[in-house]
């Protein structure tokens, strides 16, 4: 019920209520808590809401807190540890990279136990920590200030002595403004979960992996769990997932027969419940284990298959072969093969399965091959098959194009998907006879998936493309973009413009079926949202946006991204954020990431890299991009990237999520995950390494969302090393293709509808300036016309200039029944009668906060507000929650420092001449070659952690075979075999808890 109650709260905002309210509570302080709490989250609750915990007891109030705000927890990923290597970010993060590096390869390379310290010799300060067992320095290495190993970056178990506390000093958390969710008392679990099952089982398209969760956990609380199914479930997918979870837990009186004959009209319909009862993917996407079934099961299915069109029976069972072939060892089609003769003659054409005339099932193979000579055609002792798609094959490559457009009018739903391919051997403007009939014959039953895809890519198919790329979304169970240079020519603008022309007319045909509208209200801001498409493949997400939709970044806010994850029990996995940014023309102009941690003065800023994440607190990296100075040194793009470095894949990890916070950019930063600010937050899944989720804009301050995954070869698990070009060629490829207008968008789909059904539509515009823009249909027009003429938002009847025209649209809709379609959601309808009422300036349907104040009395002020209606202005003052500690100062008398304190300084006159070492490069290339052996290194006079600069380093490193981006990672290789006990720790002369080396001594292999 708690899983139920998860997903009610995410997408409808309800909470329920254990019992019926009872007077007498007296709850109050601890109701504030629970408002605190929520206010702290992004969350207020509604007067009814509010008065419903007020009369709990107080037991049942503490267990509904505790639900409450763990459920708050889980939508926002705040009830994990998010810690970041460096916890006092982005204050104390090193800003010379190159000189961290060096001093962790000092340290790695040269540090021997119960020997001084190599960085700034100090002795009895060196002591390893856990479970690396790197030897680390407690005065050049800050243990108040890392969260992992100095040296390679694992995190450091949480008694490590190494790890010191954080001084509270108890300042206040900054307000951050931005919208609250207004959680409602939901009264009817079971209709609630009845209306979203409802909505998501009549979904035209296919469900995401969140949807598709959502739909198995509220299935049981409705009628349908019943196996009282909708008269049509559109998206077959989807009725496959419903009766494999009915088949699989049949309720008492379910027909199971009578169930599977309506609802299993074709093979693949077979295929995919199949493969649901095997726990397998319902897309067909990803090979099944097929598992055996009950024999009543089994031949129920085979009656279904043995009742299809012979035809599309042997066509479903040669589109997927493989799957089929597992099939047929669980089905057994040929045991009852004269009960069962179309079935057993679709498998044999699948297995290819010799003839012999003298047997009595070859006898009857062939009668029945004999009978739908249609499908199959007899090849000595082998059955062949005869297919509709061979047969259009065959005609387009003899350019017969009369044919092909007969055969393609059979099938409406192929003949959109090829409508492309049909039009090319057209020279003229105009259609042929034999493909506008078809077209007008086969558009009314081609779902509104392939209408739309086919609309979009035809519509511009008149432009000469020539030297750009197209970009695939092949089916998969992540998003893969796969890109190809465009070799297509250019179609005749007359026969595009026809082919357009058909199919809008039947969007427009569909949109008018029903009442029409007074008037519609449109937000131009749908432009930017495209349909929604492979949404079988999203990821769940806090937020869900249809990829390659726009959106637009908060003024004067600092965008801080965010990765956690928690590796898997004994294999250690290092999942990497990084950021790469990109002038106007694609070029490379830097990086964020481990090898660089600070871009610019400040205007992006990584926490650090942490390269293990046990369980339970897991790791977590940040990187904040000031958006002004990012702009301000001319990088245009940002793409930010998530890998996993040791190509361990998403899906196999207990928990990892990223996405992005709006912070304030004046106000004072650290490393506190606030669900406040928390703007995104999508799941890492699927079997993937590379995750694009979406790239930025800093120069008009848009996101554009990809949610796409990328190969792990390629260069984007080290763009370092491979310049960035191809992570600039695939963020080019994408922005192209979003914005070429190939795919239809939210804005298209409601000007057509609203132009079909309203002789008055108003717009509201918010760019350049605010403004209601009104059309009326003019006695010439038809709809199309009128839907061309508002899509172009010029030759308006009127163009009112208002400071807020959500206000304005609200107006002009009071008292009368509209279609609304917004983005922002400030027009809200009042008991589902359609009356719009004055929306909330600038609070875009939310609540907003406008400052601190007084936390006393917050929730009672809030509630009243909330009860004055809806015509008023809901302001909420007071909100303050649970106060973050600012980090202390660093140790008492310590000089400022970036990363490394008690450096030695270098002696006057005895500073290098520039470009030389100090030391000899024999006796350095000694030494590591010694080290990464695993060899005692020795001792060797003279050589300080400045003897050494970065370029020896790397220089080195290549000359032994090391690549430029493995030298960042090869301090994560455990150390050579030292003492790695440790005892209990002992006070030094600053008082700080340090540790010595005990006599036992615990070997490990030593690295390769």
């Amino acid at each position: 019920m708690l899983a139920a109650e998860s997903v009610l709260l995410r997408r409808i905002l309800t909470v329920y209520v254990g019992r019926a309210p009872v007077s007498g509570g007296g709850t109050g302080p601890a109701l504030r808590r629970l408002e605190a709490e929520l206010l702290g989250r992004g969350h207020v609750l509604s007067p009814a809401l509010h008065a419903a915990l007020g009369s709990l007891v107080p037991e049942e109030l503490a267990a509904a807190h505790a639900r409450l705000v763990g459920l708050a927890d889980d939508l926002l990923g705040s009830n994990r540890t998010h810690v970041p290597l460096f916890r006092r970010f982005p204050r104390t993060v090193p800003r010379d990279t190159e000189a961290l590096y060096v001093d962790r390869v000092f340290a790695f390379l040269l540090q021997q136990p119960d020997q001084p310290c190599v960085l700034c010799g100090e002795a009895r300060t060196v002591f390893p920590v856990s479970p690396c067992a790197h030897l680390v320095c407690r005065l050049c290495w800050d243990g108040s200030d890392y969260a992992g190993c100095p040296v390679c970056h694992r995190r450091i178990d949480a008694d490590d002595p190494f790890l010191r506390p954080v001084r509270a000093v108890g300042a206040a958390k900054a307000p951050v403004p931005g919208s609250l969710r207004l959680l409602r008392l939901g009264t009817d679990r079971a209709a609630d979960a009845t209306a979203v099952v409802d909505s998501l089982l009549a979904r035209r398209t296919p469900l995401s992996p969140q949807d598709r969760d959502d739909l198995l956990t509220l299935l049981p609380l409705t009628p349908v769990g019943q196996g009282r199914l909708p008269e049509e479930i559109p998206v077959r997918e989807t009725k496959a997932l419903v009766l494999g979870a009915l088949v699989g837990e049949a309720p008492d009186g379910l027909p199971v027969r009578k169930l599977l004959t309506e609802r299993l009209t074709t093979a693949t319909d077979v295929l995919r419940l199949l493969a649901v009862l095997s726990g397998g993917d319902a897309g067909l996407v990803t090979p099944a284990r097929f598992t055996s079934l009950p024999r009543p099961l089994r031949r129920e299915l085979l009656a279904v298959l043995d009742g299809l069109p012979t035809p599309y029976l042997v066509e479903d069972v040669l589109r997927h072969p493989t799957a089929w072939k597992r099939v047929a060892e669980v089905l057994h089609p040929f045991e009852r093969h004269a009960r069962h003769p179309r079935a057993a003659l679709a498998f044999a054409v699948l297995r290819g399965t010799p003839v012999d005339p003298g047997t009595a099932f070859g006898a009857a193979l062939l009668e029945t091959a004999a009978a739908h000579l249609d499908a199959v055609r007899v090849d000595g002792v082998r059955i062949r098959p005869a297919t509709w798609a061979g047969r259009l094959e065959q005609a387009v490559a003899e350019g017969d194009a009369g044919r092909a457009a007969a055969l393609a009018g059979e099938r409406p739903g192929e003949l959109v998907r090829r409508l492309d391919l049909l039009l090319r051997p057209y020279t003229s403007d105009d259609l042929e006879p034999e493909l506008e009939k078809a077209l007008l014959r086969g558009l009314p039953k081609v779902g509104p998936g392939p209408l739309l895809s086919a609309l979009g890519a035809l519509r511009v198919r008149a432009e000469d493309r020539t030297g750009r790329r197209r970009v695939f979304f092949p089916r998969g169970e992540v998003t893969r973009a796969l890109s190809v240079a465009e070799r297509r020519a250019p179609l005749p603008a007359g026969l595009v413009t026809a082919a357009v022309t058909l199919l809008q007319a039947e969007l427009l045909r569909r949109f008018a079926a029903g009442e029409p509208y007074a008037l519609s209200v449109l937000d131009a801001g749908l432009v930017d949202l495209t349909v929604p498409f492979t949404e079988r493949s999203t990821a769940k997400a806090l937020v869900t946006v249809p990829r390659g939709s726009m959106q637009t970044l908060p003024d004067g806010a600092v965008l801080r991204l965010f990765l956690h994850w928690t590796e898997p029990q004994g294999n250690r996995t290092d999942l990497d954020l990084s950021v790469a940014f990109f002038d106007a023309e694609w070029r490379c102009t830097g990086l964020c990431d481990y090898t660089n941690l600070v871009h610019g003065t400040e205007a992006a800023v990584h926490s650090g890299d942490l390269t293990s994440a046990p369980a339970p607190q897991g790791a977590t990296e940040y990187v904040d991009l000031d958006l002004e100075r990012l702009a301000e040194r001319g990088d245009v793009y940002a793409v930010p990237l998530v890998f996993s470095y040791n190509n361990v894949p998403f899906e196999e990890l207990q928990d990892a999520f990223a996405g992005f916070m709006a912070l304030p950019a004046q106000s004072p930063r650290n490393a506190f995950y606030d669900p406040r600010t928390v703007r995104q937050r999508f799941d890492l899944a699927g079997d993937s390494q590379v995750c694009l989720p979406m790239v930025v804009d800093l120069d008009q301050r848009r996101t554009l969302w990809t949610d796409t995954h990328l190969p792990s070869t390629g260069g984007f698990q080290s763009i370092r090393s491979h310049g960035g070009a191809q992570l600039a060629t695939v963020g080019r490829d994408l922005w192209e293709q979003f914005g070429s207008g190939s795919r239809t968008t939210l804005w298209d789909l409601a000007v057509w509808r609203a132009a079909a059904r309203s002789p008055e539509v108003a717009v509201v515009c918010r760019e350049p300036e605010p403004a209601l823009l009104r059309y009326r249909r003019r006695p010439e027009e038809d709809a199309a016309s009128f839907a061309a003429r508002v899509s172009s938002m010029e030759e308006t009847e009127e163009r009112l200039l208002h400071p807020d025209p959500d206000a304005a649209a609200a107006e002009l809709a009071s008292g009368t029944r509209v279609f609304l379609a917004t983005v922002h959601g400030t027009c809200r309808a009042h008991a589902g009668l359609g009356h719009l009422l004055p929306a909330v300036p600038r609070t875009r349907g939310h609540l907003k906060d406008p400052g601190p104040r007084d936390r006393r009395g917050s929730g009672r002020r809030a509630q009243q507000y909330l009860r004055e209606g809806p015509r008023t202005a809901a302001v909420i003052t007071g909100l303050v929650a649970a106060t973050v500690p600012p980090w202390p100062a660093r140790r008492l008398g310590s000089p400022p420092r970036e990363h490394s304190p008690g450096r030695l300084r270098r002696k006057p006159g005895r500073s290098r001449p520039p470009g030389t070492t100090g030391v000899p490069g024999r006796l350095i290339h000694q030494l590591l070659r010694r080290r990464l052996r695993g060899e005692p290194a020795g001792r060797l006079r003279g050589i300080t952690h400045r003897s050494l600069r970065s370029e020896d380093v790397h220089a080195l490193l290549v000359r032994l075979g090391r690549s430029l981006p493995d030298r960042h990672r090869l301090l994560a290789r455990p150390p050579s075999p030292v003492a790695r006990t440790r005892p209990a720790p002992r006070r030094g002369p600053t008082g700080d808890a340090q540790q010595h080396l005990g006599k036992s001594q615990v070997n490990q292999p030593a690295p390769r």
